[in-house]
């Protein structure tokens, strides 16, 4: 399978360059553009310019997918969305990168390449160099800001979310959205927490709701409202068909991650 990426030196985008799994299509063209905001790992400093720079980049990918012969553009996006179209509030600021999210989506479905969309949980994994900084925070003892606990949120291991973009583009698919998650929504505390205590930190700190307004000096609106906007706890539907996680339960997706890490 021949394969371009716009988004290419992304850690999702370094991945899928070194993968080659059997595609129904040949020569497809994944759109990454936008996708480093997808994350609760980055404590909001990606959505800087998101909805400039995520646009640019859908344009990009579809004059690249039709200058290449593509048949087929798969259009990486949020499933976080998913709750916002369920009914859920979302204020300013991430409410402009939501109504970005949904143009690009828009723009993608509305080109002349043959195209779908796959919305991806918040991805994870070894690749992910906020995950690494978040490792030496907890091996420091620093808080960081978890959201409410009861906050669910659709996660993803980065091996998944690459198989899942790979595993979409078939025929079949052409103007559909589609999810990829790992099926089983957690907050983003959970997950954490269960990082920090596979790097020796077995009571991790949260910052307290109330530090809010001190705590935006150092971490952005957007990640704050990210984390405390809950997900509806079943899988969101219509799922990538021919794909399934290798990582359905992030504590074993959190392992494959210290064992990559060696450490």
């Amino acid at each position: 399978m021949s394969l371009s990426i716009t988004g290419r030196r992304s850690e999702l985008g370094g991945m899928l360059a070194q993968r080659r799994i059997a595609s129904a299509t040949e020569n497809i063209h994944i759109n990454l553009a936008g996708q480093q905001a997808n994350t609760l790992l980055h404590d909001g400093h990606a959505w800087k310019d998101f909805a400039r720079t995520a646009l640019a980049g859908t344009r990009r990918a579809m004059r690249s997918a039709q200058a290449g012969d593509a048949p087929m553009l798969v259009h990486a996006s949020f499933a976080f969305v998913h709750a916002v179209e369920r009914g859920a509030s979302v204020k300013e600021p991430l409410r402009s990168s939501v109504d970005a999210i949904l143009e690009c989506e828009a723009l993608a479905l509305s080109g002349p390449v043959p195209a779908c969309v796959v919305r991806l949980g918040y991805p994870y994994g070894p690749e992910s160099a906020d995950l690494r900084a978040y490792r030496n925070a907890f091996r420091l003892g620093r808080p960081y800001w978890s959201g409410p606990p009861k906050a669910l949120q659709y996660h993803l291991h980065q091996f998944d979310a690459a198989a899942a973009l790979l595993a979409a583009a078939r025929p079949r698919n052409e103007g559909k959205i589609l999810y990829a998650t790992d099926g089983h929504a957690v907050s983003f505390m959970k997950l954490m927490d269960a990082f920090a205590h596979r790097v020796g930190r077995r009571t991790p700190l949260h910052l307290p709701l109330f530090s809010k307004p001190v705590a935006k000096v150092i971490i952005r609106e957007d990640h704050m409202q990210q984390t405390a906007l809950s997900m509806p706890p079943e899988a969101p539907t219509p799922r990538v068909s021919a794909w399934k996680p290798r990582f359905p339960d992030y504590r074993v997706g959190l392992d494959q991650v210290i064992d990559a890490w060696g450490n």
